[in-house]
């Protein structure tokens, strides 16, 4: 069939399904109209299949594929509640989302987890070296929370179990901050996310080698292994949030940098929200499980080691199935 002849048998059911369309964009759609929209909304998918099939204008097809994404969502808007959404994404809507930006993940897990492991071995090595990231007074109040005979481990040491809520709502607040502070930076062309991913892998790597190096180190790893599994996770995933917004200014291709950063910012948003997850989980283990200290530091590290696991398994499987919701 000719492009004029199938325009023009089947234009008078686009205009009105793209009718249809505006009603319900603007809630003024009656109920008869709804209990028709279904079957329209099937017969422009055929219509638009048909239309690529025999190689159609690009125009036409374009024309096609707008009124099919507006009907998309609006079958859907009703269907995926707040509620069921947000599950969609727990359940393999994130997982999916890390595995489809795994080279920017990469390059940040790269930065951050390197710089770590290196300050941490040259502190270990070089004890001096603690003090060119931290002062005199903070090392010591350092040393004063992952102390043995404290009565609890981290920060506010001295602080009762019935405190613990108050530490949660602390740990959100900062490490949100921390997060937040990474992925924003990335505006100044990437260079602020790449700087305050090395600088916590720094900080972080020369607390853990002189920790270790002074003999505190059954205590500060049997802290930090549980909720390190989500809180370093997530630090380095809003690096690589960071590192898309200035790769998008850096390198924009045939787009503008407006539209670049635009584009950019909508994938990266969403991989923001997985990381307020990831920290909220973290602080949770960190106020109410990491802090105690009448558990054994082995059944810690078991516990720590299955946390660590869980989170390779998630992110590696989780929301593979082709029909996982979104």
């Amino acid at each position: 069939m000719k492009q004029s002849l199938f325009e023009k048998r089947h234009q008078a059911d686009w205009e009105a399904f793209s009718k249809l369309l505006g009603n319900l964009e603007r809630s003024k759609a009656d109920t008869r109209a709804c209990e028709t929209f279904a079957g329209d909304y099937r017969r422009l998918c055929q219509h638009l299949a048909l239309a690529q099939e025999r190689g159609y204008s690009s125009h036409l097809i374009a024309q096609l594929q707008q009124l099919a994404m507006r009907g998309h969502q609006q079958f859907y808007r009703h269907r995926s509640h707040l509620g069921g959404r947000l599950l969609g994404f727990i359940l393999g809507g994130f997982p999916r989302l890390v595995r489809s930006q795994w080279r920017s993940i990469a390059a940040a897990s790269l930065l951050f987890y390197g710089s770590l492991l290196l300050m941490g071995v040259l502190v270990h090595a070089f004890p001096d070296l603690v003090y060119s990231m931290m002062d005199p007074e903070q090392v010591s109040s350092m040393e004063s929370m992952y102390d043995p005979d404290a009565r609890r481990i981290g920060p506010m040491s001295e602080r009762n179990s019935g405190d613990d809520w108050m530490m949660f709502g602390h740990y959100i607040m900062n490490n949100i901050g921390i997060a937040f502070q990474t992925y924003a930076s990335g505006l100044l062309f990437g260079l602020g996310s790449l700087f305050f991913l090395l600088f916590n892998g720094l900080t972080i790597g020369a607390v853990a080698g002189h920790l270790t190096q002074v003999g505190y180190g059954e205590t500060f790893w049997s802290f930090v292994i549980g909720h390190g599994a989500f809180e370093l996770t997530a630090i380095s995933f809003a690096g690589a949030a960071g590192l898309q917004l200035g790769w998008a200014l850096l390198a924009p291709g045939r787009l503008p940098r407006s539209e670049s950063l635009r584009l950019a910012a909508a994938r990266s948003v969403q991989l923001i929200a997985g990381v307020i997850l990831l920290l909220l989980i973290a602080a949770f283990v960190e106020a109410y499980w990491s802090s105690i200290n009448h558990v054994s530091p082995q059944f810690k590290y078991g516990v720590g080691a299955g946390l660590w696991t869980l989170v390779a398994l998630y992110f590696g499987l989780a929301g593979r199935r082709a029909h996982a919701p979104d």
